[in-house]
């Protein structure tokens, strides 16, 4: 039963159909109690963003009971003494985040088949996704004799479950397979019934599910870092699948309800790189890895062939003459990934002289594009999940068109349907705002380009040699930069209270002050723009006042003196102006009245270092305006829902 228990925290009332994929699921069958253990593995998933959050857990063969609250998962610990005061060892938890009704206790998931909230369920279900037709359905139901207390569609699928369950006198294959089959929309579902003590029963479409076995028992969640200090080989269930676990068991069957066997995936991030580390926030402790993060891509790719470094792609399953027959190149990425997609297109174009177009993939799926046959379609996703891109992918799919990944989640859905994958390799990244995977796609990026350039033959041997000579020092030179983080946190602290920032830069300079802008807006709330500095006079500096702040990225030198004397103009207009550029140019601080350097490198890599400012900026500003660096308002990490 429910306990009656109402909570308030004074969260802002969000009632949409909702765009984002939020909400975390765990699950845990075995001989331990699992409350403690499901809660534990919903903290891990705080910082997908939530507003309420539930647990489901049995006894044996006794009733389910659920209990559900408003607000931070800590208010559900406090209800239930941190778990212990439910008893059971099966059992699953939810966080979520309003899409259909507003935070509450009664939308809170789990969800029940019952008549009343406060009923012990027949079934029982938590879900990840949108119900695209969830009003058609209760329609359905409530014709049949359901009523409903909730505003929700996981409610909604919950009940059918249920209805099917009992109409057709079927088990809960049969009773999910008919589910799914008149559901439409995108889910990750966990669910137990009352007549299967000791059973967890998920089905899974387009949003990510991973399952694991050890010691004689048996997890389930929607993200890694929820069951990583309990198990490191997982199964990664596919699209229109499901499975039931039980204590140190997992089965896995398809839509026809056949049995159908499972690759183990071992996940290799250390448990402790989900955690914060010392670092008072996990985007800190990320900006801080991506020296590691880029060492460790850049060794993924590179090979030492007779003692000379080579880059190495046969893993990525790109042979010479894969790459000699493509003709062009099409990134399609959403939100960073798409910014590493804007630097990428500089450099695959100068050093494989090969056309490359950046489509953002929520455009690209519903624009009908035009693709050569013998073009390369390049899908870069941080989680491997995202909507968008994946739908992007499918459709490039049927239409015949080769396909890379550039991910860094192993097993991932994105991962599986490409024909080639580059994994990157950033390990977990918990704070919302994308960094060190931001950092570790550019790397990715670097090594395709040089390739094809090698292979191409447009990159002669000594320039290939230098390349990536220079590409192996960037871990000691953003390693140099963050030494001198202090200095941002100072001058962040000036421009807390803005209202509005303007970053400006022009070629690779300009992708760069895409993401810088990102960063500043996703996690201050102050609103920035990036432009192209040459679009200024297109309308944009009429915006420019007094002591607005303009941000100018100066790391191209055939560039640098056409952004200087945009940045002059910006002065001109009353602003007041940032200078980042490389050591050497002292000159600019003739113009601006705050510069800050990053070391020299090669301008195909300058991206890597210039970005590392950018997000230490934003960092110190939100954390300036006393704000939730890690988890942004209205955010997801991983966009999994349209």
């Amino acid at each position: 039963m429910i306990h009656d228990f109402h909570i308030n925290d004074g969260y802002h009332t969000i009632n949409r159909k909702g765009n984002e994929q939020m909400c975390g699921i765990v699950g845990y069958v075995g001989d331990k109690q699992a409350a403690p253990i499901l809660l534990d593995g919903l903290s891990r998933l705080e910082y997908r963003g939530y507003d309420s959050a539930g647990l489901a857990v049995r006894d044996g063969e006794r009733e389910i009971e659920v209990v559900k609250a408003k607000g931070r998962l800590r208010k559900l610990a406090e209800k239930m003494d941190e778990g212990n005061a439910m008893i059971g060892c099966c059992g699953i938890g939810h966080t979520r985040w309003a899409t259909h009704g507003e935070p509450s206790e009664v939308n809170a998931h789990p969800h029940s088949s019952e008549r009343q909230v406060a009923d012990a369920p027949g079934v029982a279900g938590v879900h990840n996704g949108i119900i695209e037709n969830y009003q058609e359905l209760r329609d359905k139901l409530l014709r049949k004799g359901y009523t409903f207390y909730s505003q929700t569609d996981t409610e909604v699928v919950v009940k059918l479950v249920d209805y099917y369950y009992h109409k057709y006198q079927v088990g809960p294959i049969d009773a999910l397979a008919k589910t799914m089959v008149r559901v439409r929309g995108s889910y990750a579902l966990a669910v137990m019934f009352r007549d299967y003590p000791g059973e967890i029963w998920v089905a899974r479409k387009d949003s990510p599910m991973i399952l694991g076995v050890k010691d004689g028992e048996s997890y389930v969640a929607s993200d890694v870092p929820a069951i990583l200090n309990y198990v490191r080989n997982v199964y990664y269930i596919g699209n229109l699948e499901m499975a039931c676990l039980t204590a140190g068991d997992v089965r896995f069957y398809n839509l026809d309800g056949d049995e159908i066997r499972k690759e183990l995936t071992e996940i290799k991030w250390d448990a402790q790189a989900a955690e914060k580390g010392g670092y008072e926030h996990f985007m800190m402790k990320e900006i801080h890895e991506q020296p590691k993060v880029v060492s460790d891509t850049i060794r993924a790719g590179v090979k030492d062939m007779e003692g000379t470094p080579r880059i190495d792609l046969s893993e990525v399953g790109f042979t010479d003459e894969v790459i000699r027959g493509i003709s062009q190149i099409c990134i399609v990425a959403c939100g960073s990934a798409w910014h590493v997609g804007m630097a990428a297109q500089y450099i695959f174009e100068d050093l494989a002289r090969i056309p490359v177009r950046v489509e953002l993939a929520s455009e690209f799926r519903y624009r009908n594009p035009l693709l050569d046959p013998n073009g390369l379609v390049i899908v870069i996703s941080q989680s491997g999940e995202t909507a968008d891109s994946l739908a992007a992918l499918r459709e490039v799919k049927e239409n015949g068109i080769r396909t890379l990944a550039v991910v860094n989640v192993v097993g991932s859905s994105i991962a599986r349907e490409a024909d080639h994958v580059f994994y990157t390799l950033a390990g977990p990244e918990i704070a919302v705002a994308t960094t060190k995977a931001y950092s570790a796609q550019l790397i990715a990026s670097y090594l395709l380009a040089m390739d094809f350039g090698r292979v191409r033959e447009v990159l002669e041997e000594a320039q290939y040699t230098q390349l990536l000579t220079e590409m192996m020092t960037l871990p000691d030179k953003i390693s140099q930069i963050l030494t001198e983080k202090e200095r941002m946190q100072w001058f962040a602290s000036k421009f807390a209270n803005a209202h509005d920032i303007f970053f400006i830069g022009r070629g690779l300079d300009y992708a760069v002050s895409l993401e810088g802008s990102l960063k500043m807006k996703e996690i201050s709330y102050i609103h920035s723009e990036a432009y192209a500095a040459g679009e200024l006079k297109h309308g944009t500096i009429s915006l420019i006042e007094d002591n607005l702040l303009v941000i100018g990225v100066l790391t191209q030198d055939e560039l640098y003196e056409k952004t200087v004397s945009n940045m002059v103009e910006c002065k001109a207009r009353g602003a007041y102006l940032m200078g980042l550029t490389s050591y050497g140019h002292y000159v600019i601080e003739d113009t601006a009245d705050f510069t800050v350097y990053i070391p020299k490198t090669d301008p195909h890599f300058a991206a890597s270092l210039a970005v590392i400012p950018l997000q230490l900026l934003g960092y110190y500003t939100s954390l300036a305006r006393g704000l939730d660096v890690d988890k942004p308002r209205n955010l997801a990490k991983s966009v999994t829902v349209e």
